[in-house]
């Protein structure tokens, strides 16, 4: 498993992370399957694990600390991450009141003393930089939560809500994959008029390189706008053949390649995987010890449906 520095820290975290967006009954996760999964995973070296309150409406945070309690994974040797600020088909909220009792009942749920990272989950356009200062300097202060981050935010989001806190923001989770590469694209495009020339997130990319910031690369796998897996999808054969080739070389998976891909770009992306399958998490995990040559890389990107001006 490769290592990687979490933000501009020295603590090493596996450069892919165990996302837990499927792990709650309503995807039909058994307490057993979650521990395998959990198991699997710590197995191949990943000691980063995300959650968040949303999924399945708390399950998955109820089903994690269960099956870290029932499993030979000892707390100290991972790092927890949960998000929140969300309050499903309502609004968001960074209020100072809801995110502290957001904190707290992911904690009941979980089962732990304290979270390794907090993140806000999607921005709040009426955030007051001030009140979630407050908010996390509390969860600091009171030991519930020892670093914090944030999650699908532009770069202007970024410094509106950093210039106000006394800890440093250490991740941005976004989107990225062979199908959704607009971080990249504009920056190819640079100079340009055409559709891929335009910015989405405020250049966070370089951004993040440039501060110390990691980007948590979530649904790696997925095409854009959730419209499902690009693996064996026979709608795209250019690049499952291109996966395929690579996959045959290396002697892994396609996913495992698809997931080098992210990981062989220089801004240290860790990659979030979500299966619940120990299978695929061994396959997944795989890509983390592959270095695509340079020209590799940049078939990959051309044979997503990408262009070199």
């Amino acid at each position: 498993m490769k290592y990687i520095n979490l933000g501009d820290t020295n603590w090493q975290v596996s450069a892919v992370a165990f996302g837990t967006w499927r792990m709650h009954s309503g995807n039909n996760v058994s307490l057993d399957q979650a521990m395998k999964a959990l198991e699997a995973a710590y197995d191949c070296g990943i000691n980063f694990i995300d959650s968040s309150d949303v999924y399945g409406r708390g399950e998955s945070e109820k089903l994690l600390g269960q099956a870290l309690r029932n499993s030979s994974i000892k707390r100290e040797d991972v790092f927890i991450q949960t998000k929140g600020g969300i309050i499903p088909h309502q609004r968001y909220d960074f209020s100072k009141e809801h995110l502290l009792n957001a904190v707290d009942d992911s904690l009941q749920r979980l089962g732990l003393d304290y979270l390794d990272a907090y993140v806000l989950h999607r921005p709040d356009p009426l955030m007051e930089p001030d009140e979630v200062a407050d908010a996390f300097d509390q969860m600091q202060r009171e030991g519930k939560v020892r670093h914090f981050g944030v999650s699908n935010f532009n770069t202007q989001q970024f410094l509106l809500l950093q210039e106000s806190l006394d800890q440093k923001l250490l991740v941005n989770q976004l989107e990225f994959g062979l199908k959704h590469t607009g971080m990249i694209d504009h920056g190819i495009h640079s100079n340009m008029s055409d559709e891929r020339s335009i910015d989405h997130d405020g250049e966070f990319l370089e951004f993040a390189r440039r501060m110390g910031v990691t980007i948590q690369a979530w649904s790696p796998f997925q095409l854009s706008n959730y419209g499902g897996l690009f693996i064996n999808n026979p709608d795209y054969p250019e690049l499952n053949q291109a996966l395929q080739k690579l996959a045959d070389k290396y002697q892994v998976s396609k996913n495992a390649i698809a997931l080098a891909w992210i990981l062989r770009h220089p801004a240290s992306f860790q990659v979030l995987i979500g299966s619940m399958n120990p299978e695929h998490i061994v396959d997944n995990a795989q890509g983390a010890d592959i270095q695509l040559t340079r020209q590799e890389w940049y078939d990959l990107y051309k044979a997503a449906g990408n262009d070199l001006p």
